[in-house]
């Protein structure tokens, strides 16, 4: 059914159509550049750091127990009563110093009648040999038988044989006699008496009356596990690590504090057996002790000094991202300026960053900082933060158009 409009409904109806038309021109238009905007989108801005060579000296912190090269345990040889301790406690004596003095009075006799057997195995001697002599010349003229003569032959040997005995038993008293002056096998540092005069000793006792040790140089004993020094000559014979013979390979000692010890050391035997128990091998290193601070027995953590890497790559910790599985990845930016993910191998660490053995080479740029605003195959733009001015940053938020346009970014 056809509608007629009155002639006051014309104009309005006009009115509403050229309304109409304005709205769509300005969807148009409004739509129209925010299609432009998102199209260019500014590139993001990211912090890398590129990686070059550095010399690098490896060392390994091993924990260590100090001990004295040569300890000497002083026992008595020969029993007796203890008449005089002769050494200060705690001070230094010297090799063949007198430490203790036993009462000598019964060796004394012992010896005197030992020396007095000798005498009388000297006079009997004296006499046979005068008589074999005698007969010898009377045999020769059948003045007496041959077996008088034989006989006295045979007691100028035995007088011979006694005299022997005799000369021994006086050695040996007189070598029991030198016991009751107890000294000191070394020089060293002599501890604490276990007894005091008026004790009675006995001859190789169990307990020892001091114990002597030598404390200039000291030894150092550390172990190593077998899997570290298997990695260590790996890298010796793969040529990443150069290092001297064994004989000057150097250590430094951090003491129980933490201080440094002030004198270095160096490392002069390698185990060649590894302890079932513990997985580990044992390190001996010589270090000087002039001033006594080492003790035996002291707990030092020894910084072994492993070789030279001259071609290291190092990696800053926080570029790197490890996954459940422990294998580690890193961000890099490419030659088209492109964020590409780079599984990596990496070893020990080096203060804040990793030493990188696979996976990187000089010269690749490793993303820094930005990483959460990026994602792999974004083109971005690069700021390298080492050449960047201190106290200098990545924007932390992508700008918006109007502030890209209006704001340089920090660079």
């Amino acid at each position: 059914m056809p509608v007629h409009l009155s002639s006051r409904s014309a104009p309005l109806l006009t009115a509403l159509c050229i309304a109409a038309a304005l709205v769509g021109c300005s969807r148009t238009n409004v739509e129209t550049p925010g299609t432009a905007k998102a199209a260019t989108a500014p590139e993001k801005e990211v912090g890398i750091v590129t990686l070059k060579p550095e010399v690098l000296a490896l060392s390994t912190e091993l924990p260590g127990r100090t001990a004295a090269p040569v300890i000497a345990e002083i026992r008595p040889q020969v029993g007796g009563i203890l008449k005089e301790r002769l050494f200060t406690e705690g001070s230094q004596v010297k090799a063949g110093q007198v430490l203790y003095r036993l009462d000598p009075a019964s060796l004394q006799a012992a010896h005197a009648s030992a020396q007095a057997s000798v005498r009388k195995a000297e006079s009997a001697l004296a006499t046979a040999r005068t008589v074999a002599k005698r007969n010898a010349e009377l045999v020769k003229i059948d003045a007496i038988s041959r077996q008088v003569f034989d006989e006295t032959q045979a007691a100028e040997q035995q007088a011979e044989a006694d005299l022997g005995v005799a000369r021994a038993a006086e050695q040996t008293a007189r070598i029991q006699l030198g016991y009751t002056r107890i000294t000191s096998p070394i020089t060293g540092w002599a501890e604490l008496s276990t007894v005091t005069p008026g004790a009675l000793v006995t001859a190789n006792q169990a307990a020892a009356l001091t114990t002597v040790q030598q404390l200039d140089p000291i030894h150092v004993h550390v172990t190593q596990s077998s899997s570290e020094l298997l990695r260590l000559k790996r890298e010796l014979a793969s040529g990443r690590l150069q290092r001297a013979s064994e004989a000057e390979a150097r250590i430094q000692l951090l003491l129980e504090d933490g201080s440094p010890y002030p004198h270095a050391g160096r490392l002069t035997f390698s185990g060649v057996t590894v302890d079932a128990g513990t997985g580990s091998v044992t390190l001996r290193a010589v270090v000087p002790n002039p001033d006594k601070l080492l003790m035996p027995g002291m707990y030092v953590r020894a910084v072994l000094q492993e070789g030279v890497n001259d071609a290291a790559l190092l990696v800053p910790q926080q570029a790197v991202t490890r996954a459940p599985d422990g294998s580690a990845s890193t961000l890099v930016i490419d030659a088209d300026n492109k964020v590409e993910k780079r599984p990596i191998r990496i070893g020990r660490a080096i203060g804040a960053r990793w030493q990188v053995i696979d996976g990187l080479a000089a010269g690749d740029r490793v993303l820094m900082e930005g990483s959460q605003r990026v994602k792999v195959g974004d083109k971005v733009r690069t700021v390298d933060l080492g050449a960047r001015p201190a106290g200098t940053s990545v924007a932390s938020a992508t700008p918006d158009a109007t502030s890209a346009a209006s704001t340089p970014l920090t660079r």
